[in-house]
């Protein structure tokens, strides 16, 4: 392929990936509200279309009307910075996370990513590491003290699960010896999953993931019932929107994440045995990939209307006195796996 054809193709991918994230954390939004509604024995939204269908538009419309209020005391540029640096993080990070295998279409061999780079998951924690400057800088310019008080929260509550997660991915990287997203994936053929071979690592990545999302019940740094709404108490109208929209497109990477390093990615054990036709095969195969997506969105949703919120200093006790051992222990696990099977 030229490099014309080549720069058509991944911007007809962004789009395709920008068009599906947008109107995923849409729904996002209604269903959260909808499974908190059952499991809360309501309705939930009802109003707006059929079974309140098009409320998450309604939402988005009375965000945009509203006025955008900046405190007297606030630092103006980085106040205004923060949300950006949220939404930056939270769109870069889709480009190295595989949907699927490569697919012929029109005669050209088509990965289905948007960058097929051999460093991805080197790509993905260091962009994510950056979504708690999006949070501090919030805290701190907004001249409040509930504000600061979540920012510097948010940072220490992410460098302490930051390093059970990254022990928990060097599981994964020694048994596929590979940084490369599609090859961890297709390391996991069979039931070669992850999850089963290296279940505390599943585990301790998953509980990491929920720390990293700030969602409950790790959500210290916006506590409402201390911290009024934490490190965007001080926002309104398309400024706090997208601090919203960033923590369920988090939600959606993590989900993601998890299903390419852990749940064997795209991969339906023994599919090829079926002897169905490869464009079929790669229909089922893509489709798998949302609907372990979608469970662990589902997942994410249920804790929260499950769970309370923890205190902080269980929080920094499950990190470093539970997380932090239980991740050594399955980086052992697996070199010795490595050792006996080779």
């Amino acid at each position: 392929m030229s490099l014309i054809e080549i720069l058509i193709i991944t911007l007809i991918k962004i789009l395709i990936i920008l068009t599906l994230t947008l109107l995923t954390v849409s729904y996002l939004v209604y269903f959260e509200r909808k499974i908190s509604a059952w499991a809360q024995n309501r309705l939930g939204p009802n109003r707006v279309g059929w079974e309140g269908i098009l409320q998450p538009f309604a939402d988005v419309f009375k965000l945009l009307l509203k006025e955008d209020i900046v405190p007297n005391k606030a630092n103006k540029v980085i106040h205004s910075l923060a949300p950006m640096v949220a939404l930056f993080v939270a769109f870069t990070t889709y480009a190295v996370i595989p949907i699927g295998p490569n697919v012929q279409i029109f005669g050209y061999d088509i990965s289905l990513v948007v960058a097929d780079i051999n460093i991805g998951i080197l790509y993905v924690l260091a962009l994510t590491s950056l979504g708690v400057y999006a949070i501090t800088f919030a805290g701190w310019s907004s001249g409040s003290k509930y504000s600061l008080l979540g920012g510097i929260r948010s940072s220490a509550q992410m460098i302490s699960y930051e390093i059970s997660m990254g022990f928990s991915i060097a599981g994964v990287l020694l048994l596929s010896e590979s940084l490369r997203p599609i090859a961890i994936v297709e390391s996991q053929a069979g039931w070669m999953w992850n999850a089963v071979v290296q279940p505390i690592g599943f585990i301790t990545f998953f509980v990491s993931a929920f720390a990293e999302t700030n969602r409950l019940p790790f959500d210290l740094p916006e506590a409402e019932p201390e911290l009024v709404g934490g490190f965007h108490t001080e926002y309104s109208s398309m400024k706090f929107a997208g601090f919203f929209l960033a923590e369920y497109a988090n939600m959606i990477i993590a989900s993601a994440l998890i299903t390419t390093l852990y749940l064997g990615g795209w991969q339906i054990p023994y599919i090829e045995k079926l002897g169905l036709a490869d464009w079929l095969v790669t229909v089922f195969q893509v489709g798998s990939f949302f609907i372990k997506v979608g469970m662990l969105l589902f997942f994410f949703i249920w804790i929260r209307w499950s769970i309370p919120r923890f205190r902080y200093d269980q929080l920094m006790n499950i990190g470093w006195k539970v997380m932090f051992p239980l991740s050594l222990i399955n980086l052992v696990w697996v070199a010795v796996l490595i050792m006996i099977f080779n």
